[in-house]
C-alpha cells in the first residue's frame, strides 16, 4: 500500500464512554469516483494509487496509525431531546494534524452499522454523498467555515430506501473536530459530570485555548455560531435540519442533509422534506443557533459548583448572542451592499430590497451579483419600486471608493443550484460522472465573473426542486 496518513488521535483517549472502538465494515467492490487532492496534500496524506485510496476510504482496510471509533452524542431533533444518537452511519478514522497546524478529524461516512445506528443500515448511497462532496467544497470555496469531503468511493452495494434499490457510496469527511452541542448533551442527561469536565476540557485546549472554563468555552461556541449563521444568511444557504446533534462546538457547518441554497428569496423557505412546520426555515435560522446554544449552556451549568452563579453567567451569555448575529448580519449583507463600516441605519436599506426581492422572487444570488449594473433590474417585476430602492442605494455608495471591488469578493456568481444538484446525482447513477466534476470546477471559484453561465441560471418552472431528502 501507498497510502499513508499520518495520524495523531487524541479522541481514542478518552474515557471509554466517549465512544464505541470498531472497524469499518468492508464493502464488495470499492471504486474511487472523486479524491480531493489539494486536500490530501494539506492533511499530510501520501496517496497516488487509486485502488489503494478507494479500498482505505471505504473502510475496507484500515491503515497503521488510525483508532476507528463511533462518537456518543444525544440531541434535540426538532425541539425533541433523543438522550442517546451517536454515530449511526459514521467512524473516526483517527485525527492528523494538517500544514497549518490545525488538528482535524478524518471520518468515513456510510462505513456501516455501529451500536448507534438505531435499526438502520450504517449506510450511504450515491446521491446524498455525492451533494455532501460539492455543497461543503462549495461552502468552503466561499469562506466559510465548513466540514470538507476528502474522497467518495462506489461501494458495488445497492443499498435499499423507500425508492428501492440505489448505488451505495462512502463520504470521507475532515472536521475541525465532531463535538456537537449533543456530545455535551449526552453527559449532562445522564448526570455523568466528570465526563463532562473531561470533555469541556478536551473542547476548550482543542479549539479554544483562550477560554476560561465553562462559561468561557459557551461565550467562544456562540460567537462562533453566530458568525457562522450570518455567513449562511448571506449566500441563501439553509441548512435543513440545525438539530443539537447536527451543531458543531467548532463553529464549522456540519451534517449537510436536506441542505439547500435558494433561488428564490423567500424568507420562509424549507426544502427539508421532514421539516413539517418550518421550523428551520431560511429566516428562523439565527433564532434556532441561539436555542441550540441556549440547550449548550443548560449542559455546561451541570458540572459547575456554583449553580446559581453559572446560570447568571449562561443567561447573559446566551441574552447577548442575538445581538451578535444581528452585527455579524449587518457586516456581511453591507459588505453585499458595497458598504465597507455599515451602521445601524443601514439596516432599512437592506431589508427593504430583501422585501423587494421576497415580493417579486428575484433570486437571491443573481440579484446580488447584478446590483450596480443594467441588468439588475431585470430580476424584479416592479421595476419603479427597483428604482427608488437603486437611487437611495447610489447615495449611499457615493462614500464608499471601493464599493465595486467589496462586493465583487462578496457576491457569489454561482451556487450548488438544487435543480443542478439532482441533475448530478441522477447522471451519477447512470454512471456519469462529468456533471459532478462540471459542479466541483465551477464551485472552486464562486466569485468569478466567468463563471460557468448555465449553471448561474435559475431552475425553469419545471425544474424547481420543491424539497431535499437527508439520505439516511
Amino acid at each position: 500500500m501507498t497510502l499513508h496518513i499520518p495520524f495523531d488521535n487524541t479522541y481514542a483517549t478518552l474515557p471509554a464512554g466517549f465512544y464505541t472502538a470498531q472497524p469499518p465494515t468492508a464493502v464488495k467492490a470499492p471504486e474511487l469516483l472523486a479524491f480531493n487532492a489539494p486536500l490530501a496534500a494539506l492533511l499530510g496524506i501520501n496517496a497516488t494509487d487509486p485502488a489503494d485510496i478507494a479500498t482505505v476510504f471505504a473502510g475496507n482496510t484500515v491503515p497503521d496509525g488510525a483508532a476507528p471509533l463511533a462518537q456518543l452524542y444525544a440531541g434535540h431533533q426538532f425541539g425533541n431531546f433523543n438522550p442517546q444518537l451517536g454515530d449511526g452511519r459514521a467512524l473516526l478514522l483517527g485525527e492528523v494534524i494538517d500544514q497549518s497546524g490545525t488538528r482535524r478529524d478524518i471520518q468515513l461516512k456510510g462505513s456501516g452499522p455501529t451500536p448507534y445506528s438505531r435499526m438502520g443500515d450504517g449506510r450511504a448511497w450515491l446521491g446524498p454523498v455525492l451533494r455532501e462532496y460539492v455543497v461543503s467544497e462549495a461552502m468552503h470555496a466561499l469562506g466559510i467555515p465548513t466540514t470538507r469531503a476528502l474522497a467518495a468511493v462506489a461501494s458495488g452495494e445497492p443499498i435499499w430506501r423507500e425508492q428501492g434499490a440505489l448505488p451505495g457510496a462512502v463520504l470521507t469527511r475532515v472536521a475541525a473536530s465532531h463535538l456537537r452541542v449533543g456530545t455535551f448533551q449526552v453527559f449532562a442527561h445522564r448526570g455523568q459530570v466528570e465526563d463532562l469536565k473531561t470533555l469541556t476540557d478536551y473542547a476548550i485546549a482543542r479549539h479554544y485555548p483562550q477560554a476560561d472554563g465553562p462559561m468561557g468555552l459557551l461565550a467562544a461556541v456562540c460567537a462562533a455560531q453566530a458568525e457562522l449563521v450570518a455567513a449562511w444568511m448571506a449566500v441563501g444557504f439553509i441548512h435543513g435540519v440545525m438539530n443539537t446533534d447536527n451543531c458543531a462546538i467548532s463553529g464549522e457547518t456540519i451534517d449537510y442533509g436536506p441542505c439547500a441554497f435558494m433561488d428564490a428569496y423567500d424568507e420562509a423557505r424549507v426544502f427539508s422534506s421532514i421539516d413539517q412546520q418550518g421550523r428551520y426555515a431560511f429566516g428562523n435560522q439565527p433564532r434556532i443557533a441561539v436555542w441550540n446554544c441556549a440547550q449548550l449552556a443548560t449542559a455546561l451549568i451541570r458540572q459547575m459548583d456554583d449553580m446559581d452563579a453559572a446560570v447568571e453567567d449562561a443567561t447573559a451569555i446566551v441574552h447577548a448572542m442575538p445581538g451578535q448575529l444581528q452585527a455579524a448580519w449587518l457586516k456581511r449583507f453591507g459588505a453585499k451592499l458595497g458598504l465597507s463600516t455599515p451602521t445601524p441605519e443601514d439596516q432599512p436599506l437592506i431589508e427593504d430590497l430583501l422585501a423587494l426581492m421576497q415580493t417579486d422572487g428575484a433570486d437571491f444570488t443573481n440579484t446580488f451579483a447584478a446590483l450596480g449594473t443594467d441588468t439588475a433590474q431585470d430580476q424584479f417585476t416592479d421595476r419603479a419600486a427597483f428604482a427608488a430602492w437603486n437611487a437611495r442605494w447610489q447615495a449611499r455608495t457615493a462614500s464608499e471608493p471601493e464599493a465595486g471591488a467589496l462586493m465583487a469578493r462578496t457576491n457569489q456568481r454561482i451556487i450548488p443550484r438544487n435543480h443542478r444538484m439532482e441533475q448530478m446525482i441522477e447522471a451519477a447513477v447512470a454512471g456519469d460522472m462529468a456533471p459532478f466534476q462540471r459542479e466541483i470546477a465551477a464551485l472552486a471559484t464562486p466569485f468569478d465573473p466567468a463563471s460557468d453561465p448555465d449553471l448561474m441560471r435559475p431552475p425553469t418552472t419545471q425544474e424547481i426542486v420543491p424539497a431535499t431528502f437527508c439520505g439516511t
